[in-house]
């Protein structure tokens, strides 16, 4: 991001990034357990922005870990009975309700629900040195939130971790798990870059129009 501030605390109209991401899931449904994984050394930061924004949504803060895995399975540890899990990046800060309702229904009925885009532009795969075309209507860009049943993701992060785990699914997949996919929106995107938070500004703007 091209700054010292983490990107999930960096300002979105006016408050963190990941503020807009929990908010999204709180407005959705009220009663959720929130949860919120964050690097250890980051905990006394996050304190004070919640402060300084009198941020009044109920959560729980835990440590994060090494890798992506780690501190998804941090924040399962303290999931409590049979329940739907919703694993969510914090820096997709404009994922719809609908988006959010689609996956948890879906997961209600599948046992797991992968939200995706449709690539709109031409995509080509390596293979090392030369490349070669791949139609596009056989790919699909992954988002989060990543739903699943609680005894379906709690055992697939017990079983431990290994390099090619990129996100939930391939965490659930590796466990034997069959994953249903389910439409996002184009809008949910992953703030990453410099021109990612300038894109989410924009976007904001429109859906508050």
């Amino acid at each position: 991001m091209k700054s010292s501030v983490p990107k999930q605390f960096l300002p979105l109209d006016g408050k963190p990034v990941l503020m807009h991401s929990i908010e999204q899931f709180y407005s959705f449904d009220s009663s959720a357990v929130i949860i919120v994984v964050l690097p250890r050394e980051h905990h006394s930061l996050w304190r004070s922005l919640v402060k300084e924004h009198s941020f009044n949504v109920s959560h729980t803060v835990v440590a994060g870990g090494e890798e992506r895995f780690h501190s998804v399975k941090a924040g399962l540890n303290l999931v409590q009975g049979e329940s739907l899990v919703a694993i969510h990046d914090g820096v997709r800060p404009l994922v719809s309700h609908d988006t959010i309702w689609r996956c948890f229904a879906d997961a209600e009925e599948f046992g797991n629900a992968v939200p995706f885009v449709e690539p709109a532009d031409s995509v080509r795969l390596l293979e090392g040195d030369d490349s070669r075309p791949f139609p596009r209507s056989s790919a699909r860009l992954i988002q989060t939130p990543q739903v699943f049943l609680s005894s379906i993701i709690i055992p697939a992060y017990n079983a431990g971790f290994i390099p090619p785990f990129t996100d939930d699914a391939t965490v659930a997949e590796a466990s034997g798990v069959r994953i249903h996919l389910t439409h996002g929106n184009r809008e949910n995107i992953k703030i990453t870059t410099p021109e990612d938070l300038v894109i989410a500004h924009s976007l904001l703007r429109l859906i508050k129009q």
